[in-house]
């Protein structure tokens, strides 16, 4: 068994059907582990400074891209492949991706009446950050799906997502 067989979603990035799926939802599912911290992170830090609505959102976006980043940055390094090269594989990987989720998880934010304002301390805050995330993730898989389905998106860091498994 080669090292990541054990990862289901690692499988031609242009098959079709159900395993264009699995790697879209698997691609999804990694830019929202980025986006998830860089936005809970930037909502607590917005919130906790006192920060204005707007201000908070252009933090969480921004530290989602970095931490989405660099989640894509780690097994390309790993690869082998030197950080000039591998910067320009996680923009191409991640961008429209993180672009997608981070659009559709901040309008979730200002469309829930409150939501921004509750403060850390208030359930309304968590569930709809929560909230936000998970209408972000549906939304975002069928982008992924096409982006992949043509060779794009996840799909150009997909080859060095192997090497790295093969190392370790």
């Amino acid at each position: 068994m080669a090292a990541h067989d054990h990862h289901p979603h690692h499988h031609t990035p242009t098959a079709g059907g159900r395993a264009l799926t699995r790697t879209a939802i698997a691609a999804t599912l990694h830019c929202l582990t980025g986006c998830a911290v860089g936005e809970v992170l930037g909502m607590v830090l917005g919130t906790a400074l006192g920060l204005s609505n707007l201000a908070t959102i252009v933090l969480s976006v921004a530290l989602a891209f970095v931490f989405g980043y660099s989640l894509t940055l780690r097994p390309v390094l790993r690869s082998g492949v030197a950080f000039a090269a591998a910067l320009p594989i996680a923009l191409a990987s991640d961008t429209v991706s993180i672009a997608v989720m981070e659009i559709v998880d901040n309008a979730v934010m200002l469309l829930v009446p409150g939501a921004m304002d509750a403060g850390l301390a208030h359930w309304l805050f968590w569930v709809s950050l929560a909230g936000s995330l998970l209408v972000a993730f549906v939304l975002t898989v069928p982008v992924n799906r096409w982006l992949i389905a043509r060779g794009r998106g996840h799909a150009v860091a997909h080859r060095y997502h192997h090497a790295a498994h093969a190392r370790h």
